[in-house]
Formats: structure tokens, C-alpha cells, sequence
């Protein structure tokens, strides 16, 4: 199952007897699924049911859909003009020019006046709009299946980058794993070597305590569940890739663990080297972080 990013446009337009429908959607990040929808006065009707099949068919996502109808000449009701009282609204106006010097009339502002120019409403049956709307919702489903293919496109793109991410991640653990600062010898020697300064630094100092202390210190410096730890989620961020799907918020919450992972080995490291290690995987974890927020 491919992966779905949360941002993608698509446009579907369809006519039905002289009316043309056009859809536009739209979707970015969102924590879940909210759509705000944009439809012609008339229209609101279809509006749970937009909403329904949007919800249905994405998990996630913030989307837009706007609705554009057009309707042929013939499908549309001719204006009405009262020429009666127009005549004598356009007479008052006259008298008021020559008496009172008042600016003359428009035609458009005549027009605009009420009860001078009617526009009726178009005699509708339930049939025929059930028909219109039929074609209108099904306008509609395509424009989706395009905006989920778009989603599915740049999914797989972002899936590519967080494989890539992830191959990284285990890159860096191995080098930790195998770093020589973690051989038992090196860490023989670091602590032989900061108790000989101590005890140099001081005569006081009980060298059994010191080595008590510094052996303890070295335990809770070991790395091992760390670098384990790490493999574990670099298998399971390959499994949840690999499936497929809606996991967004799954790969977030491993990217939180892929976190949490690369701070402690950055505390308990008592290498150098071993700590850039740590700080380079913190860099490409907030990486693959940033990426995972694009995807459903």
C-alpha cells in the first residue's frame, strides 16, 4: 500500500443537460480531517454530503473544496423590466434635475431600484435536481480520486526520503556500536588514567573508593540499550514504511523515540567521538521528523 503526503490540488469539470460543474480541492497538513467548502448560493445542500465523503475517503488532512456552477442561457430566467414604473421614476428624476438641480439619472441606477427590474426564480423539480446533483457529486468523486493520486505521488517521494533517513540512522548506530572509545580496553585506560590524576591532584583520596566510583561511572556510561534500541526503530520505521497507509502519526511517534535515543547516547557518552555520533543522528532524526508531518 503506497503512502499518502497531506498536500495535493486536483480539478475535475463535468456538464450536465447545459450546466457546467467544475470542482477545485485542495488539501495541506492537518492533524485531522477538516474541510471548508466553498459552494454556490443554492447549493448548501450538498454540503454534509461533501463533507461525508471526504471524511470517508482520507484519514487526515486540512482540505478546500470550491464548487463552480455555470448555467447555459436558455437554463437561466430572463430579467423583467416594469416599464411603467421605470417611465416614471425616469420623469420624477427629470423634475428633480430641472427644479432642483439634482444630477440626472443613470439607467443603471434606475435599474437598480426596487420593484423596476424582477429577475424570477426558475421553476425546479425535485427530479431534475436530484439529477443535478447526482452529476455534481460525481464531478466531485473524481476530483478526489485525482487529489488522491496527487497525495499518493508525493507519498511515495516522501517515502523515498524517509527510507533514506533511515538507512542513515542505522549507519550512525553501527559506527556508535563499533566506535573504539566503547572497547573495554579504551575504557580501562580512561578510567586507569582520570584515577591517576586524582589521586596526583590529591594524597587524601582513597584509591579503592575511586576505582568503585569510577567503574560505577563507566557502567552508566555504557550505550548498549541505546544502540539496541536504535536497531529496533530503525526495523520498525522500515515495517511501517513498508506497509503503507495512513502512518503519519506512527512514524511521529518513532521519530520521538529515534529522539529520545540520540539525547541519551549524547549524555551518557564519555567519547568524543561517540558523542558527535549522537549529535549527527539528532540532525537526521529532525529531518526525518520535519518530512513525517507532510504525510496522512
Amino acid at each position: 500500500m503506497n503512502l499518502q503526503s497531506m498536500t495535493g490540488f486536483a480539478r475535475a469539470v463535468a456538464e450536465h443537460e447545459g450546466t457546467s460543474i467544475a470542482w477545485e480541492v485542495k488539501s495541506v497538513n492537518g492533524k485531522s480531517v477538516e474541510v471548508r467548502l466553498r459552494l454556490p448560493q443554492g447549493f448548501e445542500r450538498l454540503e454534509p454530503a461533501v463533507r461525508q465523503l471526504l471524511q470517508k475517503r482520507f484519514a487526515r488532512g486540512n482540505f478546500q473544496a470550491t464548487l463552480t456552477i455555470g448555467r447555459a442561457a436558455g437554463a437561466q430566467a430572463q430579467p423583467v423590466v416594469n416599464e411603467a414604473f421605470l417611465k416614471d421614476l425616469a420623469g420624477l428624476a427629470k423634475r428633480l434635475q430641472e427644479q432642483f438641480g439634482a444630477a440626472p439619472a443613470t439607467s443603471d441606477g434606475l435599474l437598480s431600484l426596487r420593484g423596476v427590474l424582477d429577475i424570477p426564480e426558475t421553476v425546479e423539480t425535485e427530479e431534475a435536481r436530484a439529477a443535478l446533483d447526482a452529476a455534481i457529486m460525481a464531478a466531485l468523486e473524481v476530483a478526489l480520486k485525482g487529489l488522491e493520486q496527487a497525495r499518493q505521488s508525493e507519498g511515495n517521494a516522501l517515502a523515498l526520503l524517509l527510507s533514506g533517513h533511515i538507512d542513515t540512522i542505522e549507519v550512525l548506530t553501527l559506527r556508535a556500536e563499533v566506535d573504539p572509545s566503547r572497547e573495554t580496553v579504551a575504557i580501562r585506560e580512561r578510567i586507569a588514567e582520570q584515577v591517576r590524576l586524582l589521586m596526583d591532584a590529591s594524597a587524601n583520596l582513597d584509591a579503592t573508593r575511586l576505582h568503585m566510583e569510577a567503574a560505577f561511572l563507566a557502567t552508566k556510561a555504557d550505550i548498549r540499550e541505546e544502540i539496541d534500541r536504535l536497531k529496533t526503530h530503525v526495523a520498525s520505521g522500515r515495517a511501517l514504511l513498508e506497509g503503507g497507509g495512513a502512518v503519519g502519526r506512527k512514524l511521529d511517534f518513532l521519530a520521538q523515540e529515534f529522539n529520545r535515543e540520540s539525547n541519551t547516547l549524547c549524555s551518557k557518552s564519555n567519547a568524543a567521538a561517540v558523542t558527535a555520533i549522537g549529535l549527527e543522528l539528532k540532525a537526521v532524526v529532525d529531518q526525518f521528523r520535519e518530512q513525517i508531518q507532510n504525510l496522512e
